[in-house]
């Protein structure tokens, strides 16, 4: 399980966003608009004060190419065989509320979560389908989704709808080949394709719209419906039982790259648009109606036939703009289904719905259609205005409806020279509720409010230094040597800072920053990020350091003068006459040949130039013009590569082309021409020596593959193309073999622009356990001499912090480390300008607790100290310099070093993760005492790490932090838990900040939800998940963050029907309020009386059963890398936890329904979850579980000792995990379960004695079991005494000397605690005898017996039954019930007599044991009557419930249970018993003080002194 926290780093000027498509979710309103460049930006609608405002929330980023469509499913698993008339109404489980799912034009299918925030799938799609068009999910059915995927470029999602139809135009008159298509159905619960209903060509052109048709009359009938952009419609018919099919299917060729044989599938040619005479604009359906968009005119008709209805006609309309009619788009307002009402008689249908049609400048008519009688009517109900940009100005428009607003989606390209920067605008309009009769006048919409994240950055910049330099301001310094230009100056006047604030971007736009065309994270050092670099699209370029965070790391060691420049914060570098459009950052291995600096940055532009910059003193070093187009990517060597090639880098252009140059020459040594496109993905395997680039198709025709070029680094030729599957398959395998080669598991350098979201999709885990394998079979190989090299050159960069402590004194002793570990703190840059940072608590955890950390630096410069002196080994040891002394020295400095590290590390992540300005109490507190950094010169805010490399990135700003807060659980749950974790960590560091450590842990454990109460209480799978972390601060806060939140996050289907209905409760399983499962409480939860009054219980059974186990994988498994066994395990263990210390908050039966699979979970012995799952049912077996598993106690506690047995045995491979889970089970669970039921645990381990080896440890643990009871439950354990002694005997058997001797020890222990804790069972002083009493027993068959401790046999019987001479009193003793017999016990001095003292009846008994030499002798085991009996007096304070005066109360008749007959008196003698043992008196004791007195006392306070 993973606990990573992500912070998001803007900058100055938000980020471009062009609308390709858009979807919205109603419950709760919410708007997703999807951009060409893979972002998704998540939108609220929120009303206040009869207003409403839509407020851009999140980027969700997980795809890198422009986004084809979004659509609104329910992914949930137990929809799949069921279907509904409205799937927003399935709320039977915590997947069925909608959820987004996005398609990029790569392949890439997500499913975005609205309850959790975040994304659950992640895949993509096999090559063959081909790149995703349309989505479309299937009616009744939200769970399955229709995608439509073509092959070709059409490039419809970067055209305007003007240049779109002027090329389709073109395009049809010169394409003949038809158009390839796929159509295939995906389940949006595990993303894989489930049935394909089309794979070939059709005879349509570039694909339109897709639709799901229902047959009118037969509903089971569905087929597909694909319409081009020319009208011409084709149905797909979709087989009836998929569903059934997809099962096996998904298994079988199909979802692993080869399509079913389509050829049995009826296509069907039904309709020709291209009789109307224009070309389509779009497709929209209602039911069995369908409206066919033109330019002009709108033609409405029938699905089943090619009836047309009737037209609408724009021209005169307000559409139209100077004579001109620009319709772009038109849609019905309503749901597809929902609003239909037809007539089936006589064929006519009845038929109102509102449409809407809008053109390019952004006004829309809304009309109200209607159609009976075989007439199609219609009227303008109401308009919206266009926009007001100017004339020339590029839009583009989307609208749609939202519950009863329509929402405006503008996309405004705001600069004529970058076509490619645009910003969004959405504008809410309020639909017409009631039809106002204006005749030709139509009403216009009213506008409510409007949106966009500009106003973000306006507020979020006012706090934050500026991020980019002006177009036009600022003096450039032009270099002598070459054309480069130099680095701006550092200090920019207040005044140029002010210009650079100002810069003029028409209509108002980025007024803060310049954009930014390209961004990366350094991080050399793998520790922690040191700088961030943007490149804009002005050519400038923008460095900002990290170093006020570790200025401690700076003052411990002895910068240097020169380096004072470099360590500024921000730097800029002019230079490039184009947008910069990559960026690399490189370390060099050898400083030999042209390049004499240790850190470069390289940046390529749109100029077509490369330059090379000197990080370290922030000059030019060169301009490589190996380009003549703009220069795209730039690929550095991956880990491994040996010499030369470890100091050079791959450039890829425009011109298709790829180039190698080299850092020490500075020169390109390589070319790689003749793409036949450019190479979108480049991989580099610096092992082998080759590079793989891969080209997509860019070419229409049906028969056009994508292609795949392998080239020899080497040499520079070509080795191999290969084309469609196989080149797919040979990329991904380069990719796999990148990602085993590389220690930090990322396939593309991290010290690129290159977007983490590029590159195939692949899971962490695989890639580093393969690395660790790969590593320790090539340790000795000579590819890590590049490493070693790199190792022993102490670098000069002022970027590398890491080794800065200790560089002057002691060379860089920590940097090995830091090369061969994988990174601390991983970066990466999703989109130009968003900067992530991901803080894994586990590995800042561990940082110190790494053994190579203390030792490797040591050793490693003691070699270096001993290999540079020559000294003779004699004056190795002479004086003060002898190498021991120093290795202490250094050992002592190196210790401080690396503490000192963890400490910045550990306020650098606090600084960034910190909710900052919500209590500014806090805030003072935190920045005096712990000495953490406001990041007041970032724009910071956070994120949520989705599945496989997904993220969910909030806007600046509070509020949209603060949105995520309480949209999000699993986000709430893992950001608390990471600060104060981190917290409590930085206290056993330096004990200095206690105080703010202290109030920083409260405030995410209880005071931010008292601030703020709306916000979502953490998750409690998933703080159960990191109870048993290896690491003793998360450790306790997962649980100090469970206990204060577990009364406000009750999952609903375990919470007691009275607090639902009486407080107000926020305890979904999915984030959401109770008032959004009012329909789920209604229909599945039955109230507590109602279920004690009908006596039936299967219904609350069957909820709690269905959340324990579900059939779905849960939201927040893909948040911790989580699987489905973790989601089961952690809903167990808090059903468990809950039943135990909230039972009066949960429902009664749940404590019943949860014990087995907490038992099953407690035997599975799992690592993660069987030591937690122990401890619950240890904790609860006297109040909760006892109830519940009383007859099954004994079988636990002998599988218990099975388990002891298998994982102790000599056979058994013993595991960290599995001695932990051991000694839960011994240590906690077993001694539980023994007091619960001592009669069974008894019986257990009474036959472990025969049924087990004589060296088992099953009779340790039994008798370390027996130590535990006797000391946790002594008074229940009373009664058998005379068993545990014989059991403790046994295991000390002469007889077995095998036995004895492994259990001896453990035996005498027990047996002196017995001793010690029951005054009614003693041993002589030579430990020769030992005597033990009936504590409680009949009064006329008590005893004691007397045992040889070298035999270990008993050897005496005393007879201790009632006073002898006094049978009168005991009348009825065949009636008479157990009490209290033998109170306590001593030996004589001598070891010759035995004293016994009863409470009941106040008597004292001596006996004189083996007085002449026979007696020793003899084995006789007939009860010996005592010598003498002596009568207490009663003392002060004394009781007499169960003394002698009960007696005479038995005898009198006066007890009212005597006489009971049948079942009453068996109840009333195991009451009694039981206040026997209850009452049971364990502090008397019998002290001799002479040789024939003995002392009693109680409590240590003496009673009386009797003499024997």
């Amino acid at each position: 399980m993973k606990c990573k926290s992500v912070a998001c780093i803007w900058s100055a000027s938000p980020p471009v966003h062009r609308v390709t498509a858009a979807a919205v979710l109603d419950h709760p309103p919410t708007l997703y608009t999807g951009g060409s460049d893979g972002s998704i930006i998540w939108w609220n609608l929120i009303s206040s004060h009869e207003k409403q405002e839509i407020k851009p929330i999140a980027m969700l980023c997980g795809h890198a190419a422009p986004i084809a469509d979004l659509q609104i499913c329910f992914p949930a698993a137990g929809a799949g065989n069921g279907k509904s008339n409205n799937p927003s109404n399935v709320l039977s489980n915590s997947n069925s509320v909608g959820a987004l799912i996005s398609a990029c034009t790569d392949g890439v299918l997500c499913i975005w979560s609205r309850a959790m925030g975040h994304c659950k799938r992640r895949r993509k799609l096999p090559p063959w389908v081909g790149s995703p068009s349309m989505l479309q999910p299937l009616p009744e059915n939200g769970r399955y989704v229709c995608i439509a995927c073509c092959f070709g470029d059409y490039d419809h999602l970067s055209l305007d709808p003007v240049e779109e139809a002027a090329t389709l135009v073109d395009k049809e008159s010169q394409q003949r080949k038809p158009s390839k298509y796929t159509v295939v159905i995906v389940d949006s619960y595990t993303l894989t394709i489930v049935h394909t209903i089309f794979h070939g060509n059709l005879s349509i052109g570039p694909l339109k719209s897709l639709a799901i048709i229902v047959s009118n009359g037969e509903m089971e009938k569905w087929s597909v419906m694909i319409i081009d952009s020319f009208g011409k419609v084709q149905y797909l018919p979709i087989l009836k039982n998929f569903e059934s099919k997809g099962e096996t299917e998904s298994k079988g060729e199909t979802s692993s790259g080869t399509p079913e044989d389509s050829a049995h599938l009826e296509v069907m040619d039904c309709a020709d648009g291209s009789k109307e005479k224009g070309l389509l604009v779009t497709f929209a359906k209602c039911g069995q109606v369908i409206a066919l968009v033109y330019r002009t005119y709108c033609a409405f008709r029938l699905v089943d036939n090619d009836t047309v209805l009737g037209k609408i006609s724009f021209l005169g309309d307000q559409l139209c703009l100077g004579g001109k009619s620009n319709v772009v788009g038109g849609m019905f307002l309503g749901d597809d289904e929902a609003t239909m009402r037809f007539k089936t008689g006589k064929s006519n249908y009845d038929f109102m719905e509102e449409f809407a049609v809008w053109n390019d400048r952004g006004s829309a008519v809304i009309y109200r259609i209607s159609y009976s009688c075989n007439m199609l009517m219609f009227e303008h109900l109401a308009a919206i205005p266009a926009t007001l940009y100017p004339p020339d100005l590029r839009l583009s428009i989307f609208f749609i409806p939202l519950k009863k607003f329509l929402l405006r989606i503008e996309s405004i390209c705001f600069s004529s020279e970058e076509p490619s920067l645009w910003k969004p605008h959405v504008t809410v309009w309020l639909l017409p509720q009631h039809h106002v009769d204006n005749g030709k006048l139509c009403l216009e919409c009213e506008k409510l409010g409007e949106g966009n994240f500009f106003d973000v950055w306006a507020m979020s910049s006012t706090s934050c230094e500026i991020k980019g330099p002006n177009l036009n301001v600022g003096k450039r310094e032009i270099s002598v040597h070459d054309e480069m230009t130099s680095l701006q100056s550092c200090s920019i006047s207040s005044n140029d800072a002010n210009k650079a604030c100002t810069s003029n971007w028409r209509y108002g736009t980025y007024q803060e920053g310049q954009p930014v065309s390209s961004s990366m994270v350094i991080s050399d050092n793998y520790l922690a990020p040191c700088a961030i670099v943007y490149g804009f699209f002005n050519g400038d370029i923008e460095v900002v350091r990290f170093n006020m965070f570790f200025t401690r790391l700076d003052s411990h060691g002895e910068s240097s003068h020169q380096e004072s420049d470099a360590c500024a914060p921000k730097q800029y570098l002019l230079g490039h006459t184009g947008a910069v459009l990559c960026l690399a950052s490189h370390s060099m291995m050898s400083r030999s040949g042209g390049c004499i600096s240790n850190h470069v940055l390289l940046s390529g532009s749109k100029d077509c130039t490369v330059r090379i910059w000197d990080l370290d003193t922030c000059n030019p070093i060169t301009v490589l013009h190996q380009h003549v187009a703009p220069v795209r990517q730039i690929i550095l060597p991956p880990h491994r590569t040996a010499r030369p090639w470890s100091d050079c880098f791959l450039t890829v252009g425009d011109d298709s082309s790829v180039a190698l140059a080299s850092l020490e020459t500075l020169r390109v040594e390589r070319m790689f021409p003749g793409h036949p496109s450019y190479p979108a993905k480049v991989i580099w395997d610096g092992v082998r020596g080759y590079v793989a680039c891969f080209c997509p198709n860019s070419l229409e025709a049906s028969d056009a593959l994508d292609v795949l070029y392998i080239w020899d680094v080497k040499t520079g030729a070509r080795e191999r193309v290969l084309r469609g599957a196989a080149a797919h398959s040979m990329f991904d395998h380069f990719s796999m073999v990148i990602n085993i080669n590389d220690p930090s598991g990322i396939v593309m350098n991290a010290n690129t622009s290159a977007s983490s979201l590029n590159f195939p999709i692949t899971e962490e885990t695989k890639f580093s356990e393969s690395y660790s394998k790969y590593s320790g079979k090539a340790s000795s190989s000579q590819n890590i001499s590049p490493v070693t090299t790199r190792t022993n050159k102490p670098s000069t960069s002022a970027v590398s912090y890491a080794s800065k402590g200790t560089a002057a004194k002691s060379g860089p002793p920590m940097l090995s480390v830091f090369q061969s570990a994988k990174h601390l703190i991983k970066s990466s840059c999703p989109f130009p300008g968003i900067a992530t940072l991901s803080f894994d608590l586990t590995a800042l955890m561990s940082l110190c607790s790494k053994p190579e950390l203390f030792n490797g630096g040591i050793e490693e410069r003691t070699y270096v100290k001993q290999a540079g002196t020559h000294a003779p080994k004699d004056d190795a040891h002479k004086g003060d310099s002898s190498p021991l002394k120093e290795l202490s020295v250094a050992t002592t400095e190196h210790h401080e070093w690396v503490r000192m590290l963890e400490g910045c590390l550990l306020q650098f992540s606090l600084s960034l993760l910190h909710l900052w300005n919500v209590d500014h109490e806090l805030d003072n507190l935190l920045v005096t005492e712990m000495k953490l950094k406001r990041p007041d010169s970032f724009i910071v805010a956070s994120g949520l790490l989705g599945d496989r490399g997904s993220l969910t990135l909030t806007f600046p700003g509070s509020n949209s932090t603060l949105e995520l807060w309480k949209s999000s659980p699993v986000y709430s749950a893992m950001r608390s838990l990471t600060m104060v974790s981190l917290a409590q960590h930085l206290i056993s560091l330096s004990h200095s900040c206690s105080s703010a450590s202290s109030a920083l842990a409260a405030f995410y454990t209880r005071k931010f939800a008292e601030k703020i109460p709306d916000i979502k209480p953490p998750l409690l799978q998933v703080l159960v998940s990191f109870w048993q972390d290896e690491f003793e601060h998360v450790k306790m806060a997962a649980r100090s963050l469970f206990h204060c939140a577990a009364s406000r996050a009750i999952p609903l289907p375990l919470c007691c029907a009275k607090v639902n209905e009486h407080t107000n409760f926020v305890s979904s399983p999915i984030g959401i309020t109770e008032s959004e499962h009012e329909d789920l409480t209604t229909a599945s939860l039955i109230s507590d009386r109602q279920i004690e009054t009908q006596g039936d219980f299967q219904a609350e059974e069957y909820e709690i059963i269905s959340w324990l186990e579900p059939y779905e994988m849960p939201d927040w498994t893909s948040c911790v890398r989580g699987t489905s066994q973790d989601a089961m395990a952690s809903q167990i263990i808090v059903a468990a936890a809950l039943a135990v210390w909230y039972s009066s908050l949960v429902k009664p039966r749940l404590a019943i329904v949860v014990v087995h699979p907490l038992m099953k979970l407690v035997m599975a012995t799992n690592e993660k979850y069987s030591c937690t799952a122990a401890e619950i049912l240890a904790e609860g077996m006297e109040s909760t579980w006892k109830a519940c598993i009383s007859s099954e106690i004994p079988r636990l506690i002998a599988d218990i000792f099975f388990q002891v047995e298998c994982v102790s045995g000599a056979s058994a491979q013993n595991s960290a995990a599995s001695f932990n889970v051991r000694e839960t089970l011994v240590g906690i669970l077993l001694p539980s379960l023994a007091m619960a039921d001592i009669p069974g645990f008894l019986h257990v381990i009474e036959s472990q004695i025969w049924s087990t080896a004589s060296d088992s440890p099953v009779h340790v643990v039994s008798l370390m079991t027996l130590i535990r009871v006797v000391r946790g439950s002594p008074r229940n354990l009373a009664p058998y005494l005379d068993k545990v002694v014989t059991f403790i005997l046994q295991t000390m058997d002469p007889g077995n000397l095998v036995m004895r001797k492994t259990c001896v020890l453990s035996s005498m222990v027990a047996l002196k605690e017995v001793v010690r804790m029951f005054p009614m069972v003693a041993l002589n002083d030579t430990s020769s005898r030992l005597a033990v009493g009936d504590a409680i027993e009949d009064i006329n068959n008590s005893s004691i017996r007397v045992y040889d401790m070298q035999s270990m046999s008993k050897i005496k019987v005393l007879d201790a039954s009632g006073p002898p001479g006094l049978p009168s009193l005991l009348g009825g003793a065949s009636e008479m019930t157990v009490t209290t017999a033998i109170t306590a016990l001593s030996f004589s001095p001598d070891g010759e007599g035995l004293v016994a003292f009863s409470e009941n009846g106040l008597m004292i008994r001596w006996w004189s044991l083996g007085s002449v030499w026979w007696e020793k002798l003899s084995r006789n085991l007939v009860p010996v009557q005592c010598t003498k009996l002596i009568f207490v007096p009663p003392w002060e304070g004394f009781s007499p419930n169960s003394t002698r005066s009960s007696i005479m109360a038995s005898a009198l008749g006066n007890d009212p249970h005597a006489n009971s007959p049948g079942n009453g008196h068996d109840s009333s003698e195991m009451d009694r018993l039981v206040l026997l043992i209850h009452n049971l008196d364990l502090s008397y004791r019998l002290e001799w003080v002479g040789e024939r007195k003995v002392k009693l006392t109680q409590h240590g306070h003496e009673l009386g002194t009797f003499q024997l």
